[in-house]
């Protein structure tokens, strides 16, 4: 079965995809000083300004599990999130916030990769892209970078409720032109899947979807 409004085919290894409790466990400034179990992860990524704490929040059905901000850039930590006493939830610092400071944004970028080239317990990578606007270079970039360290990468299309006056286009339109662009560097299109935090579409979907990759990963 394909999971409505993506491309992820759901089947046996699909378990229990419920979100019970979830717990802050830690924040770190290092990889290496990130939680040292044997528990799955997934990482949560994307532009500073992309949802990616509200996406959290709507995943966990709770306000503030992950800080939300009206300022860009709030998160400059890795920040482990343990959900059903099982996997954690990664909270990872947004990239591309114009109004830090450059040292800060390299700063942010080289735990970040830290963080990826030597996390074991990694799943894979929610990279969060926002679909109200045109494609972004840095979300490529981003993305890119990721497919080259050979590190699993799941799109995850959020904002799919609005879209930006004067834009244009519409989130779907948008999420066209980014797979159409994605193919030139990828053989075979990573998973997606389209988002909404405030009407709660592809909730149910991407925790379907973390649960099935966790299952895999487990064998």
């Amino acid at each position: 079965m394909v999971l409505p409004g993506s491309n992820v085919v759901v089947g046996p290894c699909a378990g229990d995809a419920r979100i019970k409790e979830v717990e802050f466990v830690k924040s770190s400034s290092r990889a290496k000083d990130c939680p040292k179990d044997d528990r799955p992860e997934f990482a949560i990524l994307g532009r500073s300004n992309v949802g990616k704490s509200s996406l959290i929040n709507s995943l966990v059905r709770k306000k503030e599990v992950a800080l939300t901000s009206k300022k860009p850039g709030k998160t400059r930590l890795i920040n482990h999130f343990l959900v059903n006493r099982s996997w954690y939830i990664v909270d990872l610092p947004g990239y591309g916030f114009a109004k830090a400071s450059e040292a800060a944004r390299m700063d942010w970028s080289s735990f970040t990769k830290g963080y990826f080239l030597n996390r074991d317990t990694l799943v894979a990578v929610l990279l969060l892209i926002d679909a109200s606007v045109p494609p972004q270079k840095i979300d490529f970039d981003c993305a890119n970078w990721l497919g080259r360290n050979n590190i699993p990468i799941t799109f995850v299309f959020t904002k799919c409720d609005k879209m930006k006056a004067g834009k244009g286009k519409r989130p779907d339109e948008n999420i066209r032109v980014f797979q159409e662009l994605i193919r030139q560097n990828y053989r075979q299109h990573p998973p997606w899947i389209m988002t909404s935090s405030v009407t709660g579409l592809g909730r149910d979907e991407l925790l379907l979807h973390m649960s099935q990759l966790r299952n895999y990963w487990n064998q």
